[in-house]
Order: structure tokens, then sequence, then C-alpha cells
């Protein structure tokens, strides 16, 4: 018997009635013990874990550390905002950058915590 392509198979699929391919459905149940349906309700399933986690979040710093200048002239870096305002927001632990993908967020954070500081992101 010759194998039969995917092609050959979509397209006699086509050609079939809804009854007729709720049958095969059934059939290849009984077959191989699998339900092709409960592929389809999985996939979607993987993704909802995806979505449970946060897609923005909040860079803070919670301790400026010993480093204190380093961490001033990476949130400068970070921010685009000037000196004294950078100082400002290690001086009160305050907000880098808020509504950040979680991507941006691990390398702000890596670029923080190289400079000395402790961050926190909610």
């Amino acid at each position: 018997m010759a194998k039969l392509t995917r092609e050959d198979f979509i397209s006699s699929l086509k050609e079939m009635t809804l009854l007729e391919i709720k049958d095969l459905v059934d059939a290849m149940k009984e077959e191989f013990g699998v339900d092709p349906s409960a592929v389809a309700v999985a996939a979607p399933a993987a993704g909802a874990a995806e979505e449970a986690a946060p897609s923005t979040v909040t860079v803070s710093i919670a301790a400026a550390g010993v480093a204190k200048v380093a961490v001033i002239k990476v949130v400068k870096e970070i921010t685009g905002l000037g000196l004294k305002e950078s100082k400002d927001i290690v001086d009160s632990n305050g907000v880098v950058k808020e509504n950040i993908s979680t991507a941006e967020a691990d390398e702000i954070k890596a670029k923080l915590e190289e400079a000395g500081a402790t961050v926190e992101v909610k």
C-alpha cells in the first residue's frame, strides 16, 4: 500500500462531510487510543500558563549598596534623566522604570545589581 502524503490526506478530508470526518476521528480513537481533539485542547492550556505571568513589571531600587555613585550612573543611563533626578531615585529607593517587559526588566536588574544595588521587580 502506498503511503498517503499529508497533502493527499488533507485533500481527501476536504471532500468528506462533517459526519464522515467525525466517524474518522472516532475510528482513530479506537485504533490508536488517542483523542485528536485532546491535542487541540492541550495547546491553548499551555499558552494559558504563559499568560498567567505578568506581561509588564516595575523595577525599583531596594537599596543602593556601597557603590551609590555607580548605581546613580546606571539609573541615569537607563532612564535618560539628569544626574539630580537619578540621585533622587536612588536616595528614595524609588522606581527606575514602570510597565516594561519582563525581558527588559531582567536586563535592567542585571545592570543595577552589577553596579551594587539591590533591586525589586514587581
